[in-house]
């Protein structure tokens, strides 16, 4: 890889994002210092601005960097993996978005806390959440580092750590500075930006090919290196039956996982009513549709005009493909204005990263200062902690979390981001949401189930993960050096899922105690209404 000489001015935008987005904490973060502004951004932002702050919480560098980077090099399987994303905000509209606004305060753990003993709920739903957020976050930091490296032209190690050092500063200072209301404006612009930009490029590479979609995708397959093979299923995930096994883990994790992601539900608390919950749902589909379908373009684009086999020499995952597209859109690596449309491009991308790990820095934080620290780890005839301390304790571990996702993320530049999304989108539908749906649909649903769901969805997932080809046995994991896998695929969802649900109905089959149905009615009503919902 060589040096661009746009680098100069990509790191100028790059700066000019971090300025805009650090004014926008700074100023935002002075008009509240409450526990709800903290958690939930004083729960007065309209559905069109909780739409789009949806849009720029789910939009992370996994789309923009990684899914694009998945069609470029594997073509119909790539976009196969860009409609899982997708359909999972139907699974959001209808069973989880009104529901969970009505029935929490500010995390998952308040739906479960309603109609369970709240300490060993919690704490299991605590937990859980930090993994998810955690293994989110360190997808993220991968994105940052590759984006990075290209822009500077460099394979080195160094420069991506430091970027990912950076960008984890950052994160901690939007947190611990600005809360939810400064991160829902974080969001907001970045989700413009990210909007704009796509459509910018979507229509440049349409131009180019004088709108025609087949000329687009025959050159794509031209170019991928493997022929029509690249517009037919089985590139990627179709080799063995274990491929296949993984792809369908893989839809099976995202499709589910969306419903149980902690910095999703946490958006739901930011808006005044369920109805706006719902609204904001809808504006979030509808953005988030629009982008995949520019994302599938963009895709075959990188595959058409730079070439899978430059996409793979800059980075071997496709996590740059975006940026070498825009670079050859606007002329070429010698043009003022292909190194313009680069940069611009990059600080765009750069900009989506950081507000995502914003809203993930915020969930986990969140799940540790109000779930675990106020209230599980807390007996009865203790003092309760008050809203203030509680307020400081997530501020601290904003900084915990901020600096241990930047020291895991220094061991997985490797992989691609949106693969590493898929692993926290499959731990969150195997702890989180079985025990989210059993809790406000199931009557005999007991705290025993409640927490046996989480462990026995949380504990297969990371250890299939764990053992799986992700972390040793292939050239691409994590520790290429070791293979201590056993379990074949790369995706747990397959397994872990089903555990999850498994492990609800069967610690609430075999509890002695009986179900709290007043507990399960007023959650019922709560949900249903929003009577005495905050």
């Amino acid at each position: 890889m060589t040096p661009h000489p746009s680098h100069g001015l990509a790191v100028a935008l790059f700066a000019v994002v971090v300025a805009v987005t650090l004014t926008i904490t700074v100023w935002v973060g002075r008009r509240g210092h409450a526990a709800e502004d903290f958690y939930a951004g004083g729960r007065d932002f309209s559905p069109l601005q909780n739409g789009f702050a949806l849009s720029g919480d789910y939009l992370s560098a996994a789309s923009f960097l990684g899914v694009t980077g998945l069609i470029a090099l594997y073509g119909y399987d790539g976009v196969l993996y860009s409609i899982g994303f997708l359909v999972a905000w139907l699974v959001v509209l209808m069973l989880v978005s009104e529901l969970v606004r009505n029935a929490g305060r500010y995390t998952l753990a308040d739906v479960l806390a309603l109609r369970m003993r709240q300490r060993p709920v919690r704490a299991a739903a605590g937990l859980a959440s930090m993994v998810v957020t955690l293994m989110y976050l360190i997808a993220q930091m991968v994105g940052a580092g590759s984006l990075v490296a290209l822009l500077l032209g460099t394979d080195s190690g160094a420069a991506k750590g430091w970027t990912i050092v950076a960008v984890g500063g950052l994160m901690i200072v939007y947190v611990t500075v600005g809360g939810m209301r400064a991160t829902t404006w974080i969001q907001i612009v970045k989700a413009f930006l990210l909007v704009a930009g796509s459509v910018l490029l979507t229509v440049l590479v349409v131009a180019r090919f004088h709108g025609d979609l087949g000329a687009l995708m025959h050159a794509a397959a031209q170019h991928s290196g493997v022929g029509d093979r690249y517009l037919q299923p089985g590139l990627k995930y179709g080799a063995s039956t274990t491929s296949r096994l993984d792809f369908f883990s893989l839809g099976l994790a995202l499709v589910l996982g969306t419903a149980g992601l902690p910095h999703i539900l946490s958006r739901f608390y930011t808006v005044p009513t369920a109805r706006a919950a719902r609204r904001s749902t809808m504006w979030a589909i509808g953005l988030i549709g629009c982008f995949y379908l520019m994302a599938i373009v963009l895709g075959l684009g990188a595959g058409a005009v730079v070439g899978a086999k430059a996409v793979k020499a800059a980075n071997p995952a496709g996590n740059t493909a975006v940026p070498l597209l825009a670079l050859d859109l606007g002329g070429g690596a010698g043009s003022t204005w292909g190194l313009l449309l680069f940069a611009v491009i990059s600080a765009i991308a750069f900009a989506t990263i950081l507000a995502v790990v914003a809203g993930l820095t915020l969930a986990s934080s969140a799940a540790f200062a109000h779930d675990l620290y106020a209230r599980a780890w807390r007996r009865p005839e203790e003092r309760q902690v008050s809203e203030r301390e509680e307020v400081i304790a997530a501020r601290i571990s904003a900084i915990v979390i901020g600096g241990l996702a930047v020291v895991l993320s220094l061991f997985a530049q490797k992989l691609n981001v949106a693969f590493l999304v898929g692993l926290a989108f499959a731990v969150a539908a195997s702890a989180n949401l079985p025990t989210l749906l059993y809790s406000l649909f199931w009557k005999r649903f007991t705290t025993r189930g409640a927490v046996w769901s989480v462990y026995g969805g949380l504990v297969p997932a990371v250890v299939l993960v764990l053992f799986s080809p992700v972390v040793s046995g292939a050239k691409t994991s994590v520790l290429p050096g070791l293979d201590f896998h056993w379990f074949p695929l790369e995706n747990p969802g397959l397994v872990s899922i089903p555990l999850g649900f498994l492990a609800g109905w069967l610690g609430t089959v075999l509890d002695r105690e009986r179900a709290d149905e007043d507990g399960f009615a007023e959650l019922e009503v709560r949900a249903l209404t929003g009577a005495g919902a905050a």
